[in-house]
C-alpha cells in the first residue's frame, strides 16, 4: 500500500540567471511500512526534500501526497495540524523542551492536540526506548543518545503516516548512532512505521530496506537492499 507519493517535485532558490535547483523535478513512492535511506553529500539537496515531504517548506512546483492527500492543497493551519499529526520529525538536534521531563517532552504533541495519552502505547514506547527508569529526567540529566531516543518517542507517539529523520546521529559518538539506527528499526518493525532517513554515512544507509541517491537536487539511484 502507497503512503507517501511525490510528483515532479522541484524547489528553487533565487531569480534569474541565479536560480539554485535544490530539488530538481523528482517523483518516487514508498509503501507503507518500508525503511527507506536518502543519501548524499552534503548540499545535494537531500535536506531540503525532507522538508518538502514533511510539509515544513513549501515547493516551488509539485506534489506531495501523504496518506492519499495533497499536502500543498491545504490552507496553513490545516497544514500546520497534518504535520502534527501525520508527520514524525527527529532532526540531528534533539529539539527537546529542556523544562519537561522524559514524558512530557514525548507526550508533547499529544498535549497540543488536547489528546488523551494512551498509557499502554507510552509503556511501550518508553520500553522500546529504553528510557523505563529516565520517565522523570529533565533533558540536562540525559546523554545526547537518550536525548535523541525521547526525539523519537514524540515522532512516534502519535502514530504517524511516515516519521522522517534529517541525520539523526550526526552529533552522536558510535555506540549512542547504533543505538538510535535500532531503535528507529525496531519501530519499523514493531509499530510497521514507514520511516525515511537522511543520512550521509552510507553504512547505517545500507540497514534500511531501500536507498535512494540524490546528486544536485536529482535521484540518481534507487536501489532494494
Amino acid at each position: 500500500m502507497e503512503i507517501l507519493r511525490v510528483e515532479n517535485l522541484t524547489k528553487t532558490y533565487g531569480k534569474g540567471g541565479n536560480i539554485i535547483k535544490a530539488v530538481d523535478d523528482v517523483s518516487f513512492s514508498i509503501e507503507k511500512g518500508q525503511f527507506v535511506a536518502i543519501v548524499g553529500t552534503s548540499g545535494s539537496g537531500k535536506s531540503t526534500l525532507l522538508h518538502l515531504l514533511g510539509g515544513v517548506d513549501k515547493p516551488t512546483s509539485g506534489s506531495v501526497f501523504v496518506d492519499g492527500k495533497d499536502i500543498y492543497k491545504l490552507n496553513d493551519d490545516s497544514l500546520a495540524i497534518f504535520r502534527r499529526r501525520q508527520v514524525g520529525l527527529i532532526y540531528q538536534f534533539y529539539n527537546l523542551i529542556p523544562i519537561l521531563n522524559v514524558v512530557e517532552n514525548i507526550t508533547l504533541p499529544k498535549d497540543l492536540d488536547r489528546d488523551k495519552v494512551d498509557q499502554m502505547q507510552l509503556k511501550e514506547l518508553l520500553g522500546m526506548l529504553g528510557l523505563e527508569d529516565r520517565k522523570t529526567h529533565l533533558p540536562n540529566e540525559l546523554s545526547g543518545g537518550q536525548q535523541q531516543r525521547v526525539s523519537i518517542g514524540r515522532a512516534l507517539i502519535n502514530n504517524p503516516a511516515i516519521v522522517l529523520a534529517d541525520e539523526p546521529t550526526g552529533n552522536l559518538d558510535s555506540r549512542a548512532s547504533d543505538e538510535i539506527i535500532q531503535a528507529l528499526k525496531m519501530s519499523n518493525k514493531k509499530f510497521k512505521q514507514t520511516i525515511i532517513l537522511i543520512t550521509h554515512d552510507l553504512e547505517i544507509a545500507k540497514q534500511a530496506d531501500r536507498i535512494i541517491t540524490i546528486e544536485d537536487g536529482r535521484i540518481v539511484r534507487d536501489e532494494v537492499n
